[in-house]
């Protein structure tokens, strides 16, 4: 008994010395971490739920009350389940709402437990009046007036898998997934954030000599949403197959919003003489690849209410080949395939302030070209 009651002693103990890790917003990393600092602002992941307002429209029409998706939105928030539950509004004047996923959040993350909805990130705790231990993938870091550094093998294994897993609604749709419950993040980390030169430190007192890009490139980049897939075409008589084959290491489409699409003409002296849909990309059904939500049978846009749902896609590491009857070609005939995303689907318009309609704009992906000998 004397033992359960030292150990429980103990247990209150460490409770008591523990707090949540004391905030240290992302400026005050660039005074150390200038270019890492300066590529995370060109970052996804610096935009803030008063910078997005996109993904401000999308949550105000979710819920009016509460705002859930500070989980992954705003997750340093200092009253994160206030603002989850509805009894806090987010605040313009408050650091922890406006830093977005900061440096801080993401380099305090001890480790992320699995959960049917979506995957918790579990931050550190630290001891009252020490420094904050940031963690990371640096062996034997510098020292710091602001923080201490450690390895931690999360940053290899599951750092990414908390927000970027996978999003169940209430009603058990999928709103959200790009990781399977069995893959960790060395592929997100290969590609989205590869080794680019310079050191880590601003005075690189090591002489590293690079670090991993804080760019975290994705679609917004044009050089980088061009080396996700890859398309080849053949034509024979009257027959045009196209193949796509999806490079990534997650499916195709992995946000409720998005839409990816193909857009086949073939040309004649200067002039369009057929097209894989008349109107809209979505009239060619196989090459269209989006989410699509309803609730009582009928169409939604926001997926938070969403009681089905289906979904066109390509998975991760997959092909797939379409088949289009065409015209018979002539010589000097161009048949064009190309690939376009769009950050927002047409009809994301109806929740969309009007500075926000550039995102139905079509982006190229890749196109491949053909001409007839």
């Amino acid at each position: 008994m004397k033992y359960f009651i030292f150990f429980l002693f103990l247990m209150l103990s460490i409770m008591s010395w523990a707090q949540e890790t004391k905030y240290m917003d992302n400026y005050s990393c660039k005074e150390c971490h200038e270019q890492i600092y300066d590529e995370y602002q060109s970052s996804a992941h610096s935009q803030s739920f008063f910078s997005n307002t996109f993904h401000q429209d999308i949550a105000k029409e979710a819920d009016t009350q509460k705002y859930e998706c500070a989980v992954c939105h705003m997750p340093m928030a200092d009253n994160l389940q206030d603002l989850m539950d509805g009894k806090a509004k987010p605040d313009i004047n408050n650091k922890t709402h406006t830093d977005g996923i900061s440096c801080f959040f993401c380099h305090t993350i001890a480790y992320v437990k699995k959960s049917h909805r979506y995957n918790i990130n579990i931050q550190a705790r630290q001891a009252e009046g020490y420094k904050p231990t940031l963690y990371g993938t640096l062996v034997n870091p510098d020292d710091s007036d602001k923080h201490t550094s450690t390895t931690n093998p999360v940053y290899t294994a599951n750092v990414c898998k908390g927000c970027h897993s996978h999003k169940v609604n209430d009603h058990n749709i999928t709103v959200f997934r790009t990781m399977e419950s069995t893959q960790n993040s060395k592929d997100c980390i290969k590609c989205h954030m590869p080794e680019i030169q310079g050191g880590p430190e601003k005075i690189d007192k090591r002489s590293r000599g690079h670090h991993a890009s804080h760019k975290f490139l994705g679609i917004h980049d044009e050089a980088f949403r061009a080396t996700g897939v890859d398309i080849n075409l053949s034509v024979e008589n009257e027959q045009l197959s196209v193949t796509l084959t999806n490079k990534m290491s997650h499916p195709l489409i992995i946000q409720a919003a998005r839409a990816k699409f193909l857009k086949i003409t073939i040309e004649r002296d200067g002039e369009e003489i057929w097209k894989n849909y008349q109107k809209e990309p979505s009239e060619d059904k196989a090459g269209y690849f989006a989410y699509s939500f309803a609730a009582d049978n009928r169409h939604i846009v926001v997926p938070a209410t969403a009681t089905q749902s289906t979904v066109h896609n390509l998975g991760a590491k997959a092909t797939k080949e379409l088949v289009y009857k065409i015209l018979p070609l002539q010589k000097e005939d161009k048949v064009s395939v190309a690939l376009y995303v769009q950050l927002a689907r047409d009809d994301c318009k109806k929740v969309m302030r009007d500075e926000d309609v550039k995102l139905n704009q079509p982006l190229l992906m890749k196109e491949v070209v053909y001409i007839q000998k």
